[in-house]
């Protein structure tokens, strides 16, 4: 009698892996799918991009679209200013992050409790609502049409949320390290620089992976806040391939592809450290 249950338990456990693998399965299709189309369209013709019949494999292989994608739309300048840009926010995020992390999790001072409470408000909002204050803003310091002023703008926009990732991952050093340092005689800084910050690097490669890729696929603020053509940033040119009159799919597409190269690269390498940074927190000792 035992051994007929634990074989219908047995097949039940089967049952249910087989259903979850199933349902990975369909909803990864829901992102491979598209994902794989785009590449196709890449390589397409523009003749084929039209067709009413859908064509994966494209016949012949075009690098037309490629070709276009550093000479005609000139999209190498604009991926270096999206690059600028990113870079520049995720500098600015990683320093204040990291200094402000420490500080709460270090120090007891009054509002540290509503400080991080306001982080979290300030997460609240759409991001359209701050397009207008933004634009005023910059406008005061002479900073519309500007990359410095995006940057500004992606650090102001992300620095809540790296803050939180942050104090969580300084909560899961031991303060008795800094206590052992301070008896030692090394200063607050010096113990910040020398013994803590070298531990917090997940968290840190969390922070500017999530920064950089927020700051890559932004559209909103760069379209208001940047008009002239030679400081657009890639998604701006992405975008401007849809005309009123004609969508040139294989371009966007092809754009696209090339677009996505960065990122994927770079969460496969430092995916590792992207993993512990954003679970660094969730399970207390």
């Amino acid at each position: 009698m035992k051994n007929k249950m634990g074989i219908g338990k047995k097949q039940k456990q089967r049952v249910n892996g087989a259903l979850r693998y199933i349902v990975l399965v369909v909803l990864s299709l829901f992102i491979v799918v598209p994902v794989l189309w785009m590449i196709s369209t890449a390589f397409k013709p523009e003749a084929q991009t039209y067709s009413p019949t859908p064509i994966w494999i494209p016949d012949p292989v075009s690098f037309e679209s490629f070709k276009k994608f550093w000479g005609l739309y000139n999209f190498g300048k604009m991926t270096m200013n999206s690059l600028a840009t990113c870079l520049g926010a995720v500098v600015l995020c990683v320093a204040f992050s990291c200094l402000a992390g420490y500080g709460i999790t270090r120090f007891k001072f009054k509002g540290n409790k509503q400080f991080m409470g306001f982080l979290l408000i300030t997460q609240m909002f759409p991001s359209v609502m701050l397009v207008v204050p933004f634009y005023a803003v910059l406008t005061t310091y002479r900073l519309t049409n500007s990359l410095l002023g995006l940057v500004i703008v992606y650090a102001a926009t992300n620095i809540a949320f790296s803050t939180w990732m942050m104090v969580s991952y300084f909560k899961t050093i031991p303060v008795e390290l800094d206590e052992a340092a301070r008896v030692d005689g090394a200063s607050n800084f010096r113990i910040f620089w020398k013994i803590i910050l070298p531990l917090t690097v997940p968290g840190i490669a969390a922070v500017a992976i999530f920064v950089l890729i927020n700051g890559w696929n932004e559209y909103m603020f760069s379209s208001v806040l940047i008009s002239k053509d030679s400081l657009k940033t890639l998604t701006v040119g992405i975008v401007a391939l849809n005309t009123q009159n004609q969508v040139h799919w294989n371009d966007m597409m092809a754009a696209s592809s090339v677009s996505c190269l960065p990122l994927i690269v770079l969460f496969l390498c430092f995916q590792k450290y992207f993993i512990a940074g954003m679970t660094g927190g969730a399970v207390k000792n």
